[in-house]
């Protein structure tokens, strides 16, 4: 029964997920108005699962990172109750946060978890060292580096196009645009899916392979029932956009957590792409920085919010 409980939270959480994340990807094609809404979260869809299915081959690390193995001892680490407490925790925070239409942080809702669960498991015996340079700190680093490097990219192109006039070509723009848009999804798919599927892993029946492929759907069906509210959010709200500044952000997006996917680092797709959109406003003169506080008050709560839910249920779940 326990088990069974674990798997119907994982995909809970699969599925908030992917209502929350799946279409930040693809928010500069639809805040741009280079594609509408349909379109964009169909090409976020196909794009996110081609990311998860190359996460089997490429992803072992964070898998490992977010089992919770070297936070907590392994008997508590691989422990089903263990694994419920973080899922049900994390699926909550997320769906509660893309009911607000909030862009946060799965990946910073799952530390929050796995920190609460710790918490009452262990104590303070918790390995706060690992979560400082495992976790926390590529986190906080993600939106820093996004925001100027967002900037520079936007403000290059125009200087570019400035010094030497050179004609624009709309549908190349276009193009380069809806590529970009699918790398971020990629990206996505590739760096969420496998921190997902370390919950899931526990459960024996699960191959790493099965285990992210059912992740996947889960998530791609969040995407696609769910994630109005944070698409108008991430489209329309932290700042207009045109083609050109969408494709900008994207691209900064795209390589910072693809980068990040490779090297094993648990940053936000959420924190890179949001920082991003804003640095490009910020050159455009035309960021919200109400909304954009808004969000970061939504990040500041996301782990403790977490952590609290998570603590809870291991508590419960202890007896």
């Amino acid at each position: 029964m326990l088990l069974i409980s674990l798997f119907i939270a994982t995909l809970f959480l699969a599925y908030s997920n992917g209502a929350n994340d799946n279409f930040k990807g693809v928010a500069t094609l639809f805040g741009s108005r280079t594609s509408s809404y349909q379109t964009a979260i169909l090409w976020a869809t196909f794009t996110t699962l081609g990311g998860a299915a190359t996460a089997t081959f490429l992803a072992s690390t964070l898998i490992k990172n977010f089992s919770g193995k070297g936070l907590v001892p392994d008997a508590i680490a691989n422990s089903p109750e263990f694994h419920l407490a973080v899922a049900i925790a994390t699926g909550l925070t997320v769906l509660i946060a893309t009911l607000m239409g909030f862009p946060i942080s799965t990946t910073h809702s799952l530390i929050g978890a796995l920190v609460g669960a710790g918490l009452v498991a262990i104590g303070l015996k918790v390995n706060f060292a690992v979560l400082g340079t495992s976790f926390v700190l590529p986190l906080f680093l993600s939106p820093i580096i996004a925001i100027p490097f967002g900037a520079a990219i936007y403000s290059l192109s125009g200087y570019i196009n400035s010094k030497w006039n050179l004609p624009v070509n709309q549908k190349m723009i276009d193009t380069c645009h809806f590529l970009s848009a699918g790398v971020v999804s990629f990206a996505r798919g590739l760096n969420d899916t496998p921190k997902i599927s370390s919950l899931i892993l526990v459960i024996e029946y699960f191959s790493v392979q099965g285990g992210m492929i059912t992740i996947a759907i889960a998530m791609a069906l969040g995407g696609l029932l769910n994630s109005q509210k944070v698409a108008v959010t991430m489209s329309e709200k932290i700042t207009s956009l045109n083609p050109p500044q969408g494709l900008s952000a994207n691209i900064v997006t795209g390589i910072l957590v693809i980068a990040a996917s490779l090297f094993g680092l648990p940053v936000s797709t959420t924190h890179v792409s949001v920082g991003s959109i804003f640095g490009v406003g910020l050159i455009g003169k035309k960021a919200n920085m109400r909304v954009f506080y808004q969000i970061l008050l939504s990040w500041i709560l996301t782990l403790p919010i977490a952590a609290i839910i998570s603590g809870i249920i291991y508590r419960l779940l202890q007896g």
